[in-house]
């Protein structure tokens, strides 16, 4: 059975032609990095009926999630590349909805979708404060002072596998760097309407949900943005570093949107 390599900013997916349904241990197989291909994920992709592209994702532990940002984009290219669309804005159909895309070469822009609250503001979880929202599968943004020194193997399974959260979680550590309305600077608590203010930038480290840490994620740093404009009045658009390189998240009336580069690594077959 052949296959494609596809990596968006280091996150990297199998990405077979379907409609099929693996099997979990094989997507486990597959993904192993020792005994296997080695990926974050496995994607099934086919041409749609309505002109676009259908896709299923699933995570390295064999777990089939709901949608996957980076995946998202890495389709699209491929998608394109292929010639499966007759134009570079195209749709991609996941299980939470339509995507529409844009590829601009080795950069894709991409509907992510509509971020929502998940039960509460906040919740306390393995002592800590996190912010709790869906993007069609589910985060929990913690922020922190500095992500180098966060403990993301530590409290990161410790959230991903909370009661709190029935399905699991992806878990963001999140650092905001610079465009708060002070960007933190003490002074007599009034805001100086002529101060400029820098760049809306975070840095966030993912715990993917039956992953493991990730060098990047295209949900989680939609999240990580998101949380970003709402707890600490970052605007858009916002760019998230993450260990694999950047991310522009930004929204519109009909959510967020992000754009990044994607790159094809290489093809092989698997049995």
């Amino acid at each position: 059975m052949d296959f494609v390599k596809v990596q968006g900013l280091g996150n990297d997916f199998l990405v077979f032609d379907g409609p099929f349904t693996p099997s979990h241990d094989e997507v486990r197989r597959w993904c192993d990095r020792r005994m296997g291909v080695g990926a974050d994920g496995v994607l099934v992709i086919a041409p749609s009926d309505a002109g676009g592209v259908t896709m299923r994702y699933w995570n390295a532990d064999g777990s089939e999630a709901e949608m996957c940002g980076n995946g998202l984009r890495c389709v699209a290219r491929l998608a394109y590349d292929r010639g499966w669309v007759d134009a570079p804005e195209f749709v991609v159909q996941s299980a939470v909805g339509d995507h529409p895309v844009v590829v601009k070469g080795d950069v894709v822009r991409a509907f992510v979708g509509t971020p929502q609250g998940y039960r509460t503001d906040t919740l306390k979880v393995a002592d800590q404060e996190v912010h709790p929202l869906s993007i069609g599968n589910p985060h929990a943004v913690l922020f922190v002072d500095d992500v180098d020194d966060a403990d993301v193997e530590g409290i990161g399974p410790r959230i991903e596998n909370d009661a709190m959260f029935p399905d699991r979680t992806n878990v963001e550590f999140v650092q905001v760097v610079s465009g708060q309305p002070d960007d933190g600077d003490e002074d007599d608590g009034e805001e100086d309407p002529d101060e400029e203010v820098g760049p809306s930038v975070v840095r966030a480290r993912i715990w993917e949900r039956g992953v493991g840490e990730t060098m990047a994620s295209g949900t989680g740093a939609t999240a990580s943005a998101y949380m970003a404009y709402r707890v600490h009045g970052l605007m858009d658009p916002i760019t998230v570093q993450l260990l694999g390189g950047d991310l522009v998240i930004d929204f519109d009336e009909s959510g967020a949107w992000m754009e990044g580069p994607t790159a094809v690594v290489f093809s092989g077959s698997v049995s």
